[in-house]
């Protein structure tokens, strides 16, 4: 027994050594600036500089150099450089890093109390587990949202120049993390820097079926982008669908890609999704450029021919050109939100 109070002991340790790193700001800084600034006060800065006038920063240089009691200007750079792109990427990236660190750890000494059946020690560990990981998902949506901030802010700033992507790129994608009916962990985050498909799926519904079952409508476009840095994700927010039914409708579809467990609705309500199929396409800075059907062709009925809205869209996207159609109605049979 006090063999397994210590292995609990040194678990705690882990995680409290541990996860003080996880919501560090870090980023270069002028040295004087950070001698005489509180770090409240730094990071008030850090957001305030980009939109500030020329007026509003050399009323703070002499506000600094009052408080420093020196008559001459402060040697440049007399701020914080501020926060960039890549100092965001770098703390996400760190955080993922030691997340999964301490998660192996803790998972290595729970395993070793099963072996030697410590049930109740194995027991405490998985909360442990359990509570870190809920941690680290409420830090990472924070600083994903802070860095979303910090870029609506640099495209808002008066005098730049959006470019073709920025013009016409649509609202962030909403993060989560879910698990897949094959049991692994499917971050959107990890996806940055890709194109990434959302396909609300409820394989119950015929309009869904018609897609799987005639023209392949679904796996024939995953595996035609799939070379291109897209990403494709099934996502079911049927509340009554089983792990086990999900896992052999993927078995028999042979879908190249996994099925994400929503049947709590959260992600569902949070991106809107009313129908199934409905479509999401998120570009590789995590903005929607699409919303809407797979087609214009219910059960493979159009009037004028039918138009693959979801392949049109991604090969605009994939040869870096604006996506033309942004937004269509869904059709379907209603999500079955609990």
């Amino acid at each position: 027994m006090k063999r397994y109070l210590i292995l609990t002991t040194v678990a705690a340790m882990v995680l409290l050594l541990a996860w003080p790193a996880f919501g560090q700001q870090t980023g270069r800084q002028g040295g004087g600036t950070n001698q005489i600034l509180s770090p409240e006060e730094r990071a008030e800065l850090r957001e305030k500089w980009p939109t500030m006038s020329q007026e509003e920063r050399e009323q703070f240089r002499t506000k600094m150099r009052q408080r420093i009691g020196s008559g001459r200007p402060p040697t440049a750079p007399t701020m914080p450089s501020g926060p960039s792109p890549r100092m965001f990427e770098g703390q996400i990236e760190r955080l993922k890093q030691k997340h999964q660190e301490t998660i192996n750890e803790l998972n290595a000494i729970r395993e070793l109390a099963v072996k030697e059946k410590a049930t109740q020690t194995a027991a405490r560990l998985e909360k442990l587990v359990n509570k870190h990981q809920k941690e680290y998902e409420d830090t990472l949506q924070t600083m994903e949202q802070r860095r979303e901030r910090f870029e609506t802010m640099r495209r808002e700033r008066p005098g730049r120049r959006p470019g073709a992507e920025e013009r016409q790129a649509g609202k962030p994608a909403p993060p989560f993390t879910l698990k897949s009916f094959d049991g692994k962990t499917i971050n959107l985050s990890d996806y940055r820097g890709k194109t990434v498909v959302l396909e609300w799926l409820n394989f119950e519904c015929p309009f869904v079926n018609y897609h799987y079952d005639k023209p392949k409508t679904m796996v024939k476009l995953a595996n035609k982008y799939k070379n291109k840095n897209v990403v494709w994700l099934a996502v079911n927010s049927t509340s009554n669908t089983t792990p086990e039914a999900n896992k052999d409708f993927a078995e028999k579809q042979k879908l190249p890609y996994p099925i994400l467990d929503d049947r709590s609705g959260k992600v569902g309500r949070a991106y809107g999704a009313k129908t199934t199929p409905h479509m999401f396409i998120i570009n590789p800075r995590g903005r929607i450029v699409y919303d809407g059907a797979i087609d214009n062709a219910p059960m493979g009925k159009a009037k004028d021919g039918v138009i693959n809205y979801v392949d049109k869209a991604l090969a605009e996207q994939t040869t870096r050109k604006a996506v033309s159609t942004t937004k269509t109605k869904p059709y379907g049979c209603s999500v079955k939100y609990p």
